[in-house]
C-alpha cells in the first residue's frame, strides 16, 4: 500500500475523471464559444468564418453600447450605494442584543428565493393599478407611476429589486466578520469613551476591510452578470431601457437566432468583467495592502 501511494500515477488515476469532466463541461464549451464568436452562425446552417466582424459590429451597435451604460449604472449603484447600506445594516444588526438570529434570517431570506419568484412578486408590487407602491402614492395624492413601463423608472425598479434580493447575502458575510472581532477590543474602546459611531467607524470597519473588499468584488461581478431579473421583469424593455449586456446577448442569440454575434458579445462581457476585477485588485486592494504594510 505504501509503494502504491508513492506512485504519482495512482493519484493521476483518481484525478483524471474530474479533469475529464472539467474539460468536457467547461474548457471545451469555452473554446467552441470563442470559435463561434468569429463566425456568422444561426445555430442551424454552416458556420462561416468572418474574423472580427462580430466584435466590430458590437461596438458600432448603439443598443449594445446602451446596455454597457446600463451595466455601469448597476455597477456604480452596487458599489457606491448598495455596499455602504450593507455595512450600515450589518453594524446595526450586530449591535442588537435580542432577536439577532431572527434579523439575520429575515435579511438572508430573499437571497435563497428563485429569481422568477422575486420577479413576479415585485412585478405585483410595481403594478400600476393594484401595486403596493402606487396604492401608497395614491394616499398622498400622487398619480400612479408605470414603474416597469416608463423608461425613466424601469432601470431604477430593477436596481431596487436586485438589491433587495442580494443585500442579505452580503450582510450575512460582513456580519460574520463583525461578530468574529474579539469583544475585548470594543469594550476597551468603550471604556476610553468612544461612542457607538466612533467605534463602528474607527474600529469595526477597519478590522473588516478584507471582507468588505470581497463584498465589493462580488458586487462588481454580480453587476456584470445581472440578467435573470431583467429577463423575468422587463425582458430588456421598455425600448431597451433595462437592457444589460447579458440580456442583450441572450435576446440576440436565442430570440433572434444570431448565435455567432451573441457568442461574440459573451466574449466581450467576459473580457470586460476580467478587466474590471483586475483593475480593482491592482488599484484598490493592493494599494490598501501597501498602505497597511
Amino acid at each position: 500500500m505504501r509503494s502504491t501511494l508513492k506512485n504519482p500515477y495512482v493519484y493521476m488515476l483518481f484525478v483524471l475523471p474530474t479533469i475529464a469532466l472539467y474539460f468536457l463541461f467547461f474548457i471545451y464549451p469555452m473554446l467552441t464559444s470563442v470559435f463561434y464568436g468569429f463566425t456568422n452562425w444561426n445555430g442551424l446552417d454552416t458556420k462561416d468564418f468572418i474574423g472580427f466582424d462580430n466584435f466590430v459590429a458590437a461596438f458600432k451597435d448603439a443598443d449594445f453600447r446602451n446596455s454597457i451604460l446600463n451595466n455601469l449604472i448597476i455597477l456604480l449603484f452596487s458599489c457606491c450605494i448598495q455596499v455602504p447600506l450593507i455595512i450600515v445594516f450589518s453594524l446595526l444588526i450586530s449591535s442588537v442584543k435580542r432577536f439577532q438570529g431572527f434579523y439575520k434570517t429575515t435579511v438572508f431570506m430573499p437571497s435563497i428565493l428563485s429569481t422568477s419568484v422575486i420577479g413576479i412578486l415585485w412585478g405585483y408590487i410595481y403594478d400600476s393599478d393594484v401595486g403596493l407602491l402606487n396604492n401608497i402614492l395614491k394616499i398622498f395624492g400622487i398619480d400612479p407611476i408605470y414603474w416597469l413601463a416608463d423608461t425613466k423608472w424601469a432601470l431604477f425598479s430593477i436596481l431596487v429589486t436586485n438589491a433587495w434580493q442580494w443585500m442579505g447575502f452580503y450582510i450575512v458575510l460582513i456580519l460574520a466578520a463583525i461578530l468574529a472581532i474579539p469583544k475585548d477590543i470594543d469594550e476597551a474602546a468603550m471604556i476610553d469613551g468612544a461612542t457607538g459611531v466612533q467605534r463602528a467607524w474607527y474600529l469595526t470597519v477597519p478590522l473588516i476591510k478584507p471582507i468588505i473588499n470581497v463584498v465589493i468584488m462580488l458586487s462588481i461581478a454580480g453587476a456584470l452578470r445581472v440578467v435573470d431579473i431583467v429577463l423575468v421583469m422587463t425582458g430588456g424593455g421598455p425600448a431597451g431601457a433595462t437592457d444589460v449586456m447579458a440580456s442583450y446577448m441572450v435576446n440576440k442569440a436565442i430570440k433572434y437566432g444570431d448565435y455567432g454575434y451573441g457568442t461574440a458579445l459573451s466574449i466581450i462581457i467576459f473580457i470586460f468583467a476580467l478587466i474590471l476585477t483586475a483593475l480593482y485588485q491592482i488599484l484598490i486592494v493592493r494599494r490598501q495592502e501597501r498602505v497597511e504594510y
